[in-house]
């Protein structure tokens, strides 16, 4: 059973866990549970895509449950009016900025095989908060010791994988990142801290609810595998960490 965030005759959001797709997809043939496919079977009712998370991402998953809804939302969306927040640990200590770095589109090498696209780069922002920095006394790779960040991020852009290459971009790659992030680091989590996950979580979601008009702000608790992560880094860290918020 998946957990249901918000319902109502409008739209659903769930808690997405990591690992499962949104839909069918040819990158995966082998995958046997989408969580359009079970939300439906959950609900009772057919329901309507109107955002994507990659498969290792966590977090607020929201349906339409009807076409009507489902462009009312996707319009929101191209009008970057929706407020999404993030958390992550990545590598390294991390600084409150504004990543303004524009990302090429980018295809999937089978489910676009087909695809050729020459388009510019298209502007992509989002804002990075420093929760907690974390000094680890293990050596890993080169280093001595290990660093990492507790980190949120307010994409303000809807670009493809927008917070996984922002992060890589600015040195500061999301732990457990497969495809771009640090194999090393990526060793030292799972040896250390039992992490086999990309370790990004979309915690929260403002936007203004398609019937109501009124402001809907739906918040998914930390998965219980990333809380841990956290709780152990805290306990295993040394010297001085910052602050700037809550875990």
């Amino acid at each position: 059973m998946l957990d249901i965030l918000f319902q109502d005759e409008a739209l659903v959001a769930i808690n997405k866990p990591s690992g499962l797709l949104v839909h069918r997809s040819m990158i995966d043939k082998h995958e046997t549970e989408f969580a359009m496919q079970m939300v439906r079977d959950q609900i009772g009712q057919h329901v309507f895509p109107v955002h994507r998370l990659d498969k290792p991402t966590s977090g607020i998953l929201v349906f339409a449950l009807s076409s009507n809804i489902a462009r009312l939302l996707s319009a929101q969306i191209e009008q970057y009016s929706w407020q999404k927040a993030y958390t992550a640990i990545v590598r390294g200590w991390a600084s409150d900025c504004e990543i303004d770095y524009a990302l090429k589109e980018k295809l999937d090498k089978i489910s676009d095989k087909k695809a050729y696209s020459e388009k510019p780069a298209q502007e992509a922002f989002t804002r990075v908060e420093c929760l907690q920095h974390y000094l680890v006394p293990k050596p890993v790779g080169r280093y001595q010791q290990a660093r990492f960040s507790l980190i949120r991020c307010f994409p303000k852009t809807g670009r493809k994988h927008q917070i996984r290459r922002h992060c890589a971009h600015i040195n500061h790659p999301i732990v457990g990142d497969t495809t771009i992030g640090d194999g090393k680091q990526n060793a030292f989590m799972r040896a250390h801290y039992g992490l086999y996950r990309l370790a990004l979580h979309h915690h929260e979601l403002q936007f203004v609810h398609p019937i109501t008009d009124s402001p809907l702000t739906i918040t998914a608790p930390k998965p219980l595998e990333l809380k841990a992560v956290v709780d152990k880094l805290t306990i295993h860290a040394v010297g001085e960490t910052i602050h700037h918020g809550t875990n």
